[in-house]
């Protein structure tokens, strides 16, 4: 679950980390003028609240204006209409795609005068099963690009013991730092470290961790996505969800139980396993075709959920026809065959359907498909199942 960078640096201020003082407003900007008077200033970051990176750096659909979702400001009125101009407009970044995302939500933090810019983010190496520190002297609003032409300007450091939280001396070279500056960046990762237990965090980023004119840190920005597998120790951090930002589609498959991502390619994918719906895309990518979509119906597969998956598949226009791939254990498979065959009558489902079968009562399930008369056929192998999808795809 992903968090605003509000909701993210409220979470932290509780830990004692350095931050600014900043307002929040959602939906409205009534009392900015007056409330903005709490704040050290001028001058004032409005910042638009999305779940998306490189806010700094994108623009406003529909605007001539190419200034992007973070603007410092230097006088009341300008601090309110810069924020009326970004409330409920879109807001296009290299990571929300064409389509952007409207701005509901507006945050105003105090400014600060920056000496230096870092990047330091918090995830777990999964080939080490260890949680890593990633840290760069070239932080600020063009990361990626670091990553991708100058990697060895990030510094990696795996932590053993994460009850012995040690930063490795050698960063104080790499990122030429002072020895009191080391020592406070060490108690603020150390912090960080227990943010990213305590909360269950999959990963944290502070981009960019600055240091002001006094030579001291501050968490400039803040990102934290939540673990979604561990939000029932976290009743309190799960109401923070903010469903304005979800995916309809996804959004309607995680109340059904079941897990749905959007993807950019023409063939649906309906699977009951993740691990089997990741092998499923790549096969399908194997014959030229890109998934329209990851959707795995959990391990219950029956005809409620056949029906609420080919409904959440047949709302994407870009499927132009779907890879149905089923392990029958515990369920078996001629019983998800007549839930298939009810689903597509019931919700008048047009489009070619592929269905494979393996586990108990395959043989069955496979017969029940192919005798139903309907645009659906059944293929006991993968490979060639995959390679049927993606012609029929093309038809």
């Amino acid at each position: 679950m992903n968090l605003h960078e509000y909701q993210a640096k409220e979470l932290l201020r509780k830990y004692d980390l350095p931050l600014l003082k900043g307002l929040v407003f959602i939906n409205s900007l009534k009392n900015l003028k007056n409330e903005l008077h709490s704040l050290n200033g001028p001058p004032w970051i409005v910042k638009s609240q999305i779940h998306a990176g490189g806010r700094g750096a994108g623009y406003f659909k529909n605007s001539s204006n190419k200034e992007g979702g973070v603007r410092a400001v230097y006088k009341y009125d300008e601090a309110q209409s810069i924020a009326e101009f970004m409330l409920g407009n879109t807001l296009i970044t290299k990571q929300t795609g064409p389509e952007g995302k409207k701005v509901n939500r507006i945050f105003v933090e105090e400014g600060c005068e920056i000496k230096r810019e870092f990047y330091l983010s918090l995830l777990i190496d999964r080939s080490k099963y260890q949680l890593m520190l990633m840290i760069s002297a070239a932080g600020g609003i063009n990361i990626e690009e670091v990553a991708q032409k100058s990697p060895n300007k990030i510094h990696i450091t795996h932590f053993y013991d994460l009850n012995n939280i040690t930063l490795d001396s050698k960063i104080k070279e790499v990122i030429n730092i002072s020895s009191l500056q080391f020592d406070e960046l060490s108690l603020i990762v150390k912090k960080l470290v227990r943010v990213f237990r305590e909360l269950d965090v999959s990963t944290l980023e502070i981009n960019p961790l600055v240091l002001n004119k006094q030579g001291k840190f501050i968490l400039l920005d803040a990102k934290l996505s939540l673990d979604d597998n561990a939000l029932f120790r976290h009743p309190d951090l799960e109401k923070l969800k903010d469903i304005t930002e979800e995916n309809p589609l996804e959004l309607e498959a995680s109340n059904n139980n079941m897990n749905y991502v959007k993807l950019n390619g023409v063939v649906g994918c309906m699977v009951n396993g993740a691990g089997l719906a990741m092998a499923t895309m790549d096969m399908i990518k194997q014959f030229g075709e890109e998934p329209a979509n990851f959707l795995d119906l959990g391990g219950s597969a029956n005809k409620e959920r056949a029906v609420k998956g080919f409904s959440i598949i047949q709302s994407d226009e870009s499927v132009r026809a779907v890879l149905v791939n089923i392990f029958g254990g515990i369920i078996h498979c001629d019983m998800i065959a007549r839930g298939i065959v009810e689903a597509i009558k019931e919700l008048h489902f047009n489009l070619p359907v592929v269905v494979r079968f393996q586990g108990t009562n395959a043989k069955e399930g496979r017969e029940i498909i192919n005798k139903s008369s309907l645009n659906i056929i059944s293929i006991d192998d993968l490979t060639n199942a995959a390679k049927k999808t993606a012609e029929l795809a093309n038809l």
